[in-house]
């Protein structure tokens, strides 16, 4: 093990530089000889998950666990470009969900950019080429006449064209991060450039191509943290939700009107508040959760309860800690982190606005 790089990652109220070394060790933790990050030891791995813890280890400097992660991938990738929505424990011979959710399988191409940027290594972008290739067409098989992505493919072959908002506003992101590796390794990609033209365009303009879940916070802010919305349209759409899911001193809502606060979604919207601009409040965000701190091991609880005063699940997840380190980096200024959510080094045209 590396010590870890956190000078971006200290920030008052949230993290300080032992704090911040300590969560990165907690992810670390967990992470199995052969890259894989499960939720926690004895949980399951779901794709999307692993690469966000993935990519929280490159913002702390552990790009060799980090590129352990994205081998991992690459290693027990499926023949048809995807992979599996459960492995249990991070076992790749024991998968307990053999759906392939399009939204899992996009996400490799967030995290295999943001470890170039990171670490600048030709020969790893060149290595995930087909890994990033393949599950790139994967997904874009399941994308419907109106532009979104259609939720998963089961294992007999069966395909769901329902669209979630949350899952096809990811992809986008995870398209541009595509497109910009393609573009980094001069291979055009015209198809995929009209996919999320369109893409964006429904997320933006037609509401009724998705399944309606505007209970859930994700569906409120991911437009803006994927990158379809911007500008007065994403302030828009945060004030919009605001006092429906941000709980002051606590969180954000996962499921309005539960009264269940989680760790996740409070960083990612905090992240999403930065890409806004809105460096203040997204750390009073950060600042709010820190009650879900586990001073032990350094990670988070997934989420509180708070008319029953409860932290439940009882559980302290890799993904939690590593969407709340990215919110950090962002905020701190890490090069990499800010370019893959600010809009930095993605295609032009797509999104006009980039990190400042």
């Amino acid at each position: 093990m590396t010590t870890p790089r956190t000078e971006h990652l200290v920030l008052p109220g949230v993290l300080t530089a032992e704090q911040a070394a300590a969560t990165v060790a907690g992810i670390l933790a967990v992470q199995r000889e052969d890259g894989a990050l499960p939720w926690f030891r004895g949980h399951h791995l779901d794709p999307w998950d692993h690469v966000e813890a993935a990519m929280a280890l490159d913002a702390a400097g552990e790009h060799a666990a980090a590129e352990r992660a994205y081998t991992w991938l690459a290693r027990h990738q499926n023949a048809d470009g995807s992979w599996y929505a459960a492995y249990a424990d991070g076992a790749h011979d024991d998968v307990t969900d053999r759906g392939r959710e399009t939204n899992f399988v996009a996400y490799i191409a967030v995290g295999v950019w943001h470890h170039y940027l990171s670490t600048g290594d030709d020969t790893f972008l060149d290595g995930m080429w087909p890994t990033v290739y393949a599950a790139t067409e994967f997904v874009l098989r399941l994308q419907q006449p109106g532009g979104q992505i259609g939720w998963r493919r089961d294992d007999d072959g069966t395909e769901t064209a329902d669209a979630l908002l949350t899952g096809s506003s990811s992809i986008h992101h995870a398209l541009r991060c595509a497109l910009a590796i393609a573009e980094q390794r001069e291979e055009a990609q015209p198809d995929w450039e009209l996919a999320a033209g369109a893409l964006r365009h429904a997320i933006r303009r037609h509401p009724e191509r998705f399944l309606d879940k505007d209970r859930y916070s994700m569906d409120w802010y991911y437009p803006v943290l994927g990158g379809a919305l911007t500008g007065a349209e994403a302030k828009a759409r945060i004030e919009e939700g605001w006092d429906r899911f941000v709980v002051p001193g606590l969180g954000v809502r996962c499921v309005f009107p539960n009264p269940w606060v989680t760790g996740g979604e409070s960083a990612e919207l905090a992240l999403a508040l930065w890409v806004i601009g809105e460096s203040d409040r997204a750390l009073d965000i950060l600042q709010s959760i820190q009650h879900l701190r586990d001073p032990e091991s350094g990670l988070y609880w997934t989420g509180y309860v708070f008319d029953d005063d409860a932290i439940w699940p009882r559980e302290l997840t890799t993904w939690t800690a590593g969407s709340l380190l990215l919110a950090v980096a962002a905020l701190g200024g890490h090069e990499a982190t800010c370019a893959v959510f600010g809009g930095e080094r993605l295609p032009a045209g797509l999104d006009p606005d980039r990190c400042a």
